[in-house]
């Protein structure tokens, strides 16, 4: 488990100070990111923020969350950020130098309690940007914080998110029939969520964006949180989802496996064996569940990883190949060619 460490409590370098100082200005104004020229030699930003909803994001209680971004240890010494009481959620925009005509939207982990920036967003955004990728990772607000939708406040960013991608298919030069949901841990959650429940009704319309299908055409799920139920749900993000008692009903309706619906989308789902944070029944149940529903799905298990690793720390291991299986995946789908 990693470690968080508040901004003011640690000793920071001149250029991390003025990483923290730009995050901060990011995440409460809206000002364009600085380019990691201009921050750490080690620090990714996007090339562009975008906007999720016109305006406040809906349903927002009083007074919202002040949001804040943590910085927190790993061992690999890289930059690792995390966006708590997510107030304004955005879309960071990765543009690929050569681009190929699809997308992907990333949704990090977190376990509904923060959003991970770096290790399953920026870091996932630049690797498959260099692919032709037009990459949007979401910053979507947490489930337990007062928000109108409740335990439907990530999806319903998610969905708005897919939208808003939709909406820019002329101006990013992408096709519309070519958009990937990729999620991380409880981020899978919301992307199986997003690929389940696509037109779940949440909010009214606001504006010729939402008038734009949320279904992905294709959905990545990297050990993701997926059953509600005991043994296997993953404490804490059922707690930040649906309470520390909930409902049999509750229970059912936040489980992706009694979710699975013929007509949703195309599944991968990877997870690791010996993950000791979300059991890999996770998973199986919802590799089970999609094949009794006949829908087209893909698992890939690996003997060991842990959880939570993304691209870090899997060089020279089974583990280094997971970004290749889902590109020739998505070739396979239909997507261009990595």
């Amino acid at each position: 488990m990693e470690h968080k460490m508040n901004l003011v409590a640690r000793p920071f370098r001149l250029a991390q100070l003025v990483s923290v100082f730009v995050c901060v200005l990011v995440a409460h104004f809206g000002l364009p990111a600085a380019s990691s020229a201009q921050t750490s030699a080690v620090q990714i930003e996007p090339d562009a923020m975008i906007d999720l909803w016109p305006g406040a994001a809906p349903g927002a209680p009083k007074p919202p969350p002040k949001e804040e971004i943590v910085f927190r240890s790993n061992p690999f010494n890289l930059i690792d950020r995390a966006a708590h009481q997510v107030a304004q959620p955005n879309l960071s925009h990765f543009r690929p130098k050569k681009p190929n005509g699809a997308a992907i939207l990333i949704i990090p982990g977190g376990g509904y309690s923060w959003v991970v920036i770096d290790k399953e967003g920026y870091e996932g955004a630049k690797r498959f940007a260099a692919e032709g990728y037009q990459v949007y990772v979401l910053r979507y607000r947490l489930p337990h914080q007062g928000w109108a939708a409740g335990p439907d406040t990530p999806l319903q960013d998610a969905q708005r998110a897919m939208r808003v991608i939709r909406s820019r298919a002329a101006q990013d030069g992408i096709d519309a029939n070519k958009v990937m949901a990729m999620g991380f841990s409880a981020g899978g959650h919301v992307a199986g969520s997003l690929a389940l429940k696509f037109d779940q009704a949440i909010t009214p319309p606001l504006d010729s964006v939402d008038r734009l299908s949320a279904k992905p055409n294709l959905a990545v799920l990297m050990y993701p949180v997926a059953t509600m139920t005991e043994p296997f749900r993953h404490p804490k993000s059922r707690e930040n989802m649906i309470g520390l008692t909930p409902t049999p009903a509750a229970i059912a309706a936040y489980s992706l496996e009694t979710s699975v619906r013929a007509d949703a989308p195309p599944l991968f789902i990877l997870h690791a064996g010996d993950d000791p944070a979300v059991p890999v029944e996770n998973a199986l149940m919802l590799y089970e569940a999609a094949r009794r529903g006949k829908v087209s799905v893909s698992l890939h298990l690996f003997e060991r990883g842990g959880h939570g690793f993304g691209l870090r720390g899997i060089a020279g291991t089974p583990l280094a190949l997971w970004p290749e299986l889902v590109l020739n995946w998505a070739q396979d789908h239909g997507f261009p060619k990595p």
